[in-house]
């Protein structure tokens, strides 16, 4: 056997074949069959994959992975409705017309959605009903936001009736006592179990309204999940089914378009007339031009905004959410869940993504 510490001579033929020792010869010789395998099968060596020399980060995930962060949410303001009607699709149809262009109080002056709908035998008239659920920062803006939205969607909407939506607590918003108005001289008080309704005179009967609802200082708004995928229609997906999984959930709402948000925002803009723009590190388009906080495979990302009556509420629904996303699988939905927060430092809810799995 010829020494390993001596070298070929000048005119010498080296050896066909390196001994059997490194790592590195192992691996030459695993390549060198792979290819012998594949031009025998008229494969070209370049598609041959020999799964003796695949790295983790080709390895296909398997679960949706979920950052180690959390949503940070603010105290907000809380109001609401139940609305009733003569059957489900004009209690549903008043309660939709009430909460439109209600996604964000940024623009809108307040953040309003359906909690949920409610049989006969939990409204106060025994008839199908929606309860509406409107959150914001003062007092001032959410007292004109349900008089013009009850004023305008409700009184308008033929059978509706309106009542307190059931937030406990001492506090009142003045609904029917401001809208009576309306009835010109004619409407009609009645105080039954020490609620006041006011019997307002329309054209296909009467616009039943209780005179004040709850109100509360202690909701919060602003729980949130970003969900990343590998393609839109599969992230769509995995927005949907986490959305359906919170209505589940009682006491809160998912006030954007279907519960979703493609437009996420960040604080600020280059434009100094602008309060927010487009939270660019998570714009899949502009990878590769800006820092940004996508993975390489992230073709799409949607956020889910939540607003609760209470922290517990909003967790519960996160929770909900992200559960119906993990069943799902990266395949058919996200490949990956995050949130959005401002460092702590603004709001002092702090939803941990991980935490609320235990």
């Amino acid at each position: 056997m010829r020494p390993m510490s001596k070298s070929p001579g000048k005119g010498s033929k080296a050896p066909s074949k390196a001994p059997n020792a490194g790592g590195i010869a192992r691996l030459k010789a695993v390549a060198s069959t792979v290819v012998e395998q594949a031009a025998k099968k008229k494969i070209s060596a370049a598609s041959a994959k020999p799964t003796a020399i695949k790295t983790p980060r080709a390895a296909r995930v398997t679960k949706v992975v979920v950052d180690d962060t959390f949503a940070e949410a603010f105290d907000m303001r809380a109001t609401g409705v139940i609305v009733t009607g003569p059957n489900r699709k004009w209690a549903r149809q008043a309660a939709e017309t009430m909460t439109g262009f209600a996604t964000s109080v940024i623009a809108c002056g307040i953040e309003a959605g359906i909690d949920r709908e409610l049989r006969p035998d939990e409204t106060p008239d025994g008839r199908p009903g929606v309860r509406v659920l409107m959150f914001g920062m003062g007092w001032n803006e959410m007292q004109k936001q349900l008089q013009n939205r009850v004023g305008q969607c409700v009184l308008t909407c033929p059978g509706a009736a309106c009542y307190d939506v059931g937030i406990p607590g001492p506090e009142k918003m003045k609904i029917g006592s401001l809208l009576r108005y309306f009835g010109d001289g004619w409407q009609i008080a009645k105080k039954l179990d020490g609620r006041r309704f006011w019997r307002i005179p329309v054209m296909d009967g009467e616009f039943v309204c209780e005179g004040t609802t709850g109100y509360t200082k202690n909701a919060v708004g602003g729980g949130n999940l970003i969900l990343l995928g590998r393609s839109p229609a599969a992230t769509l997906l995995a927005a949907e089914t986490a959305v359906e999984a919170m209505k589940a959930v009682p006491d809160v709402i998912m006030p954007f378009p279907g519960g979703i948000v493609r437009s996420g925002s960040k604080v600020g803009s280059k434009y100094k007339m602008l309060p927010a723009s487009t939270n660019h590190r998570f714009c899949p388009t502009l990878h590769g031009q800006v820092e940004t906080d996508l993975d390489d495979d992230t073709r799409s990302v949607l956020e889910i905004v939540i607003d609760g009556l209470t922290a517990e509420a909003v967790a519960d629904a996160m929770r909900a959410g992200m559960e119906a996303i993990m069943k799902l699988g990266p395949d058919k939905g996200a490949a990956r869940i995050s949130a959005g927060n401002y460092g702590g430092k603004l709001g002092r809810h702090h939803f941990k993504l991980r935490e609320l799995l235990r």
